[in-house]
């Protein structure tokens, strides 16, 4: 029994030695299989060293390249060779495809082809690259790098040149090809009117850094001018000149061995506007020391005559150059000279009066003719108003109608007006003629609001509201289109300012009978906004705002010109403060000619500021008469 126990612990014994035997022989196989696996593969390298080329990630590169090219360039020198190049040539948009993996281990060779496109400041670019690898020590496979991955014929010695010629900026120019920017001889930018168009065509200055990141890729480079505002901002992309940008290979002594990628250069398209600037130059000059602005418009066709806006600044000082004195002046000064104010909103006072009294005939809220009872200084809903009455600054005998409240301007006339189309009505109905709508017009303007956040928060407001007070805020070439609709059957017209190629070249003062029907025959009305009003409400506004210019108790006779007929609404806007009983005043009068003919279409939006103690809105009304009068007659 002993000697069986023996055998059979022998024999366990001898089983397992044969089992450990065993597993050290699979464990000495494993690890020479994983010791000898490769940690990665050459083509995720490939594609590693690629994202990271796309990042702009040199540093990330550089560690996936083997230590026997670290040996032969050093890290400073490999970044520097790399970011000068890719990023001197602009290289975007870096894609690679037709990825091919070659192992061979007698004699060892790693190596991936590939083909590598990219778009560059001259033009896309495409090439065929083979990437040889060293499996080092830790088995994982490094780039053997060369400045032949750049560039397939690029020797260490030899350097990726870029020249760049600029193409000039184009013209901008009037309807009758006067030159309001251009170049000079010497090729900086120009503008021969100066202070007098300087809101209205803006001006250039170099590129900054942000403007350059957020213009990437469209040929702009460090040395490169922009517009900033006005036209020359709104026309930028068509003005611009086309740098025509040439890629060389170069060796050590700058003689070009490859054409690596070559554009032409084009000059800037020049811009041909539908601004007057003799019209223009005429209306700065009248407004002379005044703050304000004027919009001038064909109201038939939508063209842009004239935008004004003063103070002023001489935008060629922007290419010259400031004194600090002479920033500090122009940057300082209280009547903010640099600020468009046509681009902005103000309170519109009775010069909005024509529009509550067409949404009233629009929405049939009462009619031309009824009466609201007998015209007086002040008045009040009723108790629950409190202390607040609307007051006005005239009576008058006869009906309380539309045509008189007109005439007379009778701000408790429109007061009431407002209160008998509602405030849900009134809202929808200002809405639909454009406010708190982004005009589509080349340079930005702000859009018309009313009340809080458009909406009506009492019922004083909606009076106030009625007669252009209140929390009405009107954009000048917005209420130039909702002022065409008295001309155009009750459609909005849609402002333009670049030259439509189907207007004749003549000059509006200038016109042939020839020229006059061909104009006639080629114009296209574009509408913004149509039925803004029906035709009957239209016309019936219109006759009245003539009577207001026409009758002698009508706030705008003073403007009444011999041979010609203009309607107009005058304006004094209130800007007091909260238990003031005065504050600044704005002087408005928005006019049209009434015409058949085509070369006496004239629409004017006029506003002064601080007219208080200077006659209000009469004060514009002799100024704005002259204009008139020198540019149709």
């Amino acid at each position: 029994m002993e000697e069986e126990n023996k055998k059979s612990s022998k024999k366990v014994g001898i089983i397992i030695s044969v089992i450990i035997i065993i597993l050290l022989i699979a464990g000495i196989i494993a690890w020479y299989t994983i010791s000898n696996m490769d940690k990665n593969k050459p083509d995720e390298v490939l594609y590693a060293y690629i994202d990271c080329l796309k990042n702009q990630d040199y540093e990330g590169m550089y560690s996936l390249i083997s230590d026997s090219t670290k040996q032969s360039i050093d890290k400073d020198t490999y970044l520097a060779r790399n970011k000068n190049i890719y990023e001197g040539i602009e290289a975007t948009n870096i894609e690679i495809s037709n990825v091919e993996t070659t192992i061979n281990k007698k004699p060892k060779k790693y190596s991936v082809k590939y083909t590598m496109t990219f778009d560059t400041l001259a033009g896309k670019l495409s090439y065929d690259y083979e990437m040889n690898f060293d499996r080092q020590d830790d088995n994982k496979y490094y780039i053997n790098w060369d400045s032949g991955l750049i560039f397939p014929d690029l020797k260490e010695s030899y350097k990726i040149r870029v020249y760049s010629n600029s193409g000039s900026r184009g013209d901008i120019l009037d309807r009758n090809g006067k030159v309001l920017a251009t170049n000079n001889e010497n090729g900086e930018r120009e503008y021969p009117y100066g202070e007098i168009t300087a809101h209205l065509v803006g001006y250039v200055r170099g590129i900054s850094e942000e403007e350059l990141e957020a213009h990437k890729g469209e040929g702009y480079t460090a040395s490169s001018i922009i517009g900033k505002n006005g036209l020359e901002l709104a026309f930028e992309d068509r003005l611009k000149g086309k740098n025509g940008t040439g890629i060389y290979m170069v060796d050590e002594n700058e003689n070009v061995l490859e054409t690596i990628a070559e554009t032409d250069m084009e000059d800037g398209e020049d811009i041909k506007t539908t601004i007057d600037v003799e019209l223009q130059q005429k209306i700065y000059e009248e407004y002379g020391n005044d703050n304000g602005f004027s919009v001038a418009m064909n109201p038939k066709t939508g063209e842009v005559l004239a935008m004004v806006s003063t103070p002023s600044f001489d935008s060629n000082k922007f290419i010259t150059g400031f004194t600090d004195e002479e920033w500090e002046a122009l940057s300082t000064d209280e009547d903010t000279p640099m600020f468009a104010r046509y681009e902005s909103t103000w309170v519109p006072g009775s010069s909005f009066k024509p529009i509550t009294g067409a949404i009233g005939l629009t929405t049939n809220s009462f009619t031309a003719t009824e009466s609201f009872g007998n015209s007086t200084l002040s008045w009040q809903k009723d108790e629950s108003w409190g202390d607040y009455k609307v007051t006005t600054l005239t009576t008058y005998g006869g009906a309380s109608n539309l045509r008189n409240a007109l005439i007379y301007s009778d701000n408790v006339y429109f007061a009431k007006a407002a209160i008998r189309i509602g405030a849900d009505t009134f809202a929808k109905q200002l809405l639909k003629i454009g406010f708190d709508k982004e005009m589509d017009f080349p340079i930005s303007m702000s859009t018309s609001q009313f009340g809080s956040n458009n909406e009506f928060s009492s019922e004083i407001s909606l009076a106030d509201s009625g007669y252009g007070q209140g929390k009405i805020l009107v954009n000048p070439l917005h209420i130039a289109s909702v002022y065409s609709a008295f001309v155009n059957d009750g459609n909005m017209i849609k402002p333009y300012i670049e030259y439509a190629k189907t207007n004749t070249d003549t000059d509006l003062n200038e016109k042939t009978d020839e020229s006059k029907e061909k104009s006639t025959e080629e114009s296209e009305q574009k509408y913004w906004i149509e039925n803004a009003f029906s035709k009957e409400v239209a016309n019936e506004i219109r006759d009245d705002l003539i009577q207001v210019v026409e009758n002698p108790n009508g706030t705008g006779y003073e403007a009444r010109i011999n041979g010609l007929t203009l309607a107009g609404k005058t304006g004094t806007a209130e800007l007091k403060g909260a238990g003031e009983d005065e504050g600044e005043e704005l002087g408005w009068f928005n006019t049209f000619v009434v015409s058949d003919e085509d070369d006496e279409q004239l629409l004017m939006i006029n506003m002064i500021e601080n007219v208080e103690n200077r006659g209000g809105s009469h004060y514009l009304l002799p100024i704005i008469k002259r204009i008139i009068q020198d540019y149709l007659l």
